[in-house]
């Protein structure tokens, strides 16, 4: 526990002031983030099969093109670059014909980090676009993040009996559910209206904040599937007493991408 305290206030002691600061700082920051995220998800892919060298190498590089694509969009006109989609495909899969023992590389190891790279890649520039467009927002959705989880914790160990999903997450419980879901809504509600915008539709804005809610617990399960199909307790141990990367950020992962279909069709 103590070590788990303590990796937690360097990691605000490094987070704070970079989001405060925003520009280049929290760019710089974000893409290397995102670039570990990446590792996480082909190390533990590689517990089962390794990929070859040049197929991780150019990984690499397509994620850093779609982290820091569209840097200055304006968040909610948000669309992929379909540039970038295609060069993704065209580097990925042409070296199935040139691999051809499926042993080194198969369409299901393109497929993987095919949906890997999107899936970091669009998440990781969209957390850029949204600091850049607003502080307040940044901060609102990971208060959504963080309060869902604490209160869905409380709330889970305290009353949860219902078990949520118990292949997956065998703590997780549907009071927990519930509970973080309240109080995620209600005070990042409260937040919003109060900081962001007071003449917003508060009905609107309570639907919005619930769905983003339900997505980050949805997200949590997600990569803890990922975790319980490839026998891992953690995707790393990068951060002493946390895991890995995604082990912090799987929630706030899909809230980012929730967020920018939800205000897609608004």
């Amino acid at each position: 526990m103590k070590i788990r305290i303590i990796s937690s206030l360097v990691m605000l002691a490094i987070v704070i002031p970079i989001s405060i600061i925003g520009g280049i700082p929290f760019t710089v920051a974000t893409l290397i983030i995102g670039l570990c995220a990446l590792k996480e998800m082909i190390d533990i892919r590689e517990t089962k099969k390794k990929f070859p060298f040049l197929m991780k190498l150019m990984s690499y590089l397509i994620i850093t093109i779609l982290i820091l694509t569209n840097n200055n969009s304006n968040i909610f006109e948000y669309v992929l670059d379909y540039k970038f989609i295609s060069l993704t495909l065209f580097l990925l899969l042409i070296p199935l014909v040139f691999y051809q023992d499926r042993k080194k590389y198969s369409i299901n190891d393109a497929m993987y980090l095919i949906g890997v790279l999107f899936f970091l890649g669009v998440a990781f520039n969209l957390l850029i676009l949204v600091r850049n467009y607003s502080l307040m927002y940044l901060l609102f959705l990971v208060l959504i993040t963080i309060v869902t989880d604490t209160f869905a914790y409380i709330t889970g160990k305290y009353i949860g009996k219902t078990k949520l999903a118990v292949l997956i997450s065998p703590k997780k419980t549907w009071e927990g559910l519930l509970g973080g879901t309240f109080f995620g809504v209600l005070i990042s509600s409260i937040f919003y209206y109060q900081v962001i915008n007071t003449h917003v539709d508060v009905f609107l804005l309570a639907i919005i904040v619930t769905l983003l809610s339900l997505v980050g617990q949805i997200g949590d399960l997600v990569f803890s599937s990922f975790k319980r199909y490839y026998d891992k307790k953690d995707f790393s141990n990068l951060i002493p007493g946390h895991g890995g990367i995604l082990d912090r950020l799987d929630s706030i992962i899909f809230v980012l991408l929730g967020f920018v279909l939800v205000i897609s069709f608004l």
